[in-house]
């Protein structure tokens, strides 16, 4: 694994899922973390030595400006918040769309410029973006408002390493297929009715997958701990698949 002392992690939407694990092994791998969440109840059990935890509603744009101003130098920001929207064009609406850019992409915009001024000031700075295959990368059915954010997310990462590349800053978005969450189950649970049952949805989400099975949200931390670390202090603007083939 790769090395993180002395480095500080923000993490957003750290009380489950992706964002938990990843706040985990970031501070396994050594850094100083603060996790966060809009619910705090997630948040149990994370306080430690190397993470402390923090209240934030990512849809605050006050908020993001407060929690930067009490985090102080932060090394790396990983923006996992984020929602699931399903269906079509034609199932969308006005309200869903907006409330998906919300939180999938103005999130991001915010903290970022929040959190970028003060790595510029030390030269050196890694941004890391949950994004998802299903975007610009591929075509996922009853994914429409999900896979806009996303490529959105793909989009903004890119312009942000481009932007501040000669600058010290590394910026790259992750791309999971389907991994296992709590956000997957409420997935699974509100297809149930449509596939017949609930493991008859899950099933459905597992044959996708080439390799057979889902992701693990430990799988998704590695990769993030990888990006965060100096051993690829070479590598920025990219969108790194961690998929189980789903792409191919």
């Amino acid at each position: 694994m790769a090395s993180l002392t002395g480095k500080t992690a923000f993490v957003t939407a750290a009380g489950q899922g992706i964002g938990r694990a990843t706040a985990l092994a970031f501070a396994a791998a050594g850094a100083q973390v603060i996790a966060t969440d809009v619910d705090t109840a997630k948040l149990a059990g994370l306080e430690s030595g190397q993470i402390r935890t923090a209240p934030l509603n990512v849809l605050d744009a006050d908020a993001i400006k407060r929690a930067a101003e009490a985090a102080g130098t932060v090394d790396i920001l990983f923006n996992c918040a984020g929602f699931v929207h399903q269906g079509t064009l034609l199932e969308a609406t006005e309200d869903e769309w907006a409330f998906a850019f919300d939180l999938n992409c103005r999130s991001m915009f915010r903290t970022m410029q929040a959190f970028l001024p003060g790595m510029l000031k030390r030269g050196r700075g890694v941004i890391l973006n949950m994004a998802s295959v299903a975007s610009s990368l591929k075509g996922v059915p009853n994914r429409f408002i999900y896979s806009a954010t996303k490529a959105a997310v793909v989009g903004m990462t890119r312009s942000v390493a481009t932007d501040y590349v000669v600058r010290g800053i590394r910026c790259n978005c992750l791309c999971p297929g389907t991994v296992q969450t709590p956000s997957l189950d409420e997935r699974i649970e509100a297809n149930a009715s449509g596939a017949g049952s609930a493991s008859a949805a899950r099933a459905a989400f597992v044959a996708r997958q080439p390799m057979g099975r889902l992701g693990t949200p430990e799988e998704i931390a590695g990769l993030a701990v990888y990006l965060a670390g100096d051993d690829a202090r070479f590598i920025t603007g990219q969108s790194i698949v961690i998929d189980g083939g789903l792409t191919l």
